[in-house]
């Protein structure tokens, strides 16, 4: 007796048969979208499927497309030193300096002073590349309060290899933190920094009239003639110079302190007044510059950052002052 044999795992035909499907041998019934209508020709399917090209968002080579692949919003265009200050590369006058000796280029051109940029250029400082920053960013400045001790510079390279304040400040990328004006080697107290060189600048510039306080321990007797004198200004060799408030601190012995406070900084200015006088300070700490006191819980050596919010508020009261010509560096 003769049987079928079938696969192993193949299943039987179902009893329900696909009559939809035409006999083997007969000719095959087009489909519905196969049907051509009168009078039209039928389109021909895609033989290949084509590859979306991703839109470039490198910097070099992104043009007027943002890093989001978004076309970026046009921008007035800004001064070039501004905008580098802005970059936190330094102050508006090294910028500059720098423009005029070269060193700055714009698309592959030197730069000129007086020169105005735009967010798609491509500057660059000795071939390197700078991530400029508008006006028009969302995020402001960083700002930093640093309790300077004494023994430190203030500088990032000295010669004799004496410890720098900027090893104590977080590391960032994209920029680097300039300085607010300057405290001697055996000063300590507040110092700021800051991203921003233009907003370093107004905080140094003397149309701000921002004042800086100051403990004073001096060595020596301080008459109320000098302490008058020091009130209604001492000549120095870089001209008149006067404290606007002189507070008697308290001390025993041939230590004394005093609380002064003044609307500039020049060099040494602090120690040279007291000297004038035939004084000598034994000790010096900045304790307020402008809006910024120095927090008693913020210990030597260490740094605090100011929040966002109090950054834009302090840009708010800065915007309402003028400014004109350079701005100062002091080191008391």
């Amino acid at each position: 007796m003769k049987t079928n044999k079938r696969t192993p795992f193949r299943s039987a035909p179902s009893k329900a048969a696909d009559t939809s499907r035409p006999p083997r041998g007969s000719p095959r019934r087009a489909s519905e979208a196969e049907v051509q209508a009168p009078g039209e020709e039928v389109a021909a399917a895609p033989t290949t499927r084509r590859r979306q090209v991703k839109v470039p968002t490198g910097r070099a080579n992104r043009g007027t497309i943002g890093r989001n692949g978004k076309p970026l919003i046009e921008a007035k265009p800004e001064r070039l030193q501004k905008i580098l200050a802005q970059a936190g590369v330094g102050s508006r006058r090294e910028m500059e300096e720098w423009i005029a000796a070269g060193k700055i280029s714009v698309n592959g051109q030197v730069a000129t002073l007086g020169q105005s940029v735009v967010p798609t250029d491509k500057v660059k400082i000795g071939g390197r590349l700078i991530n400029i920053r508008f006006t028009g960013s969302s995020r402001p400045a960083r700002v930093l309060m640093y309790h300077k001790p004494e023994g430190e510079i203030v500088s990032r390279d000295d010669p004799d290899g004496r410890p720098s304040v900027f090893t104590a400040l977080p590391r960032m990328r994209g920029g680097r933190w300039i300085v607010v004006g300057r405290l001697d080697f055996n000063t300590s107290g507040l110092l700021l920094f800051t991203t921003s060189g233009d907003l370093a600048n107004r905080l140094m510039h003397p149309s701000s009239e921002l004042v800086r306080e100051y403990a004073v321990r001096v060595l020596g007797e301080l008459t109320l003639d000098a302490q008058q004198k020091l009130l209604n200004g001492i000549e120095l060799e870089d001209g008149l110079a006067n404290f606007s408030s002189l507070v008697d601190g308290g001390g025993e012995g041939a230590n004394h302190w005093y609380r002064v406070s003044l609307f500039e900084g020049r060099n040494r200015e602090v120690r040279r007044m007291f000297e004038a006088v035939g004084c000598t300070v034994s000790r010096l700490i900045r304790v307020r510059y402008g809006p910024f006191t120095l927090p008693p819980q913020l210990k030597r050596g260490r740094v605090h950052e100011l929040s966002e919010a109090e950054v834009r508020a302090l840009m708010r009261e800065l915007e309402k002052t003028p400014q004109n010509g350079p701005g100062s560096r002091e080191s008391a």
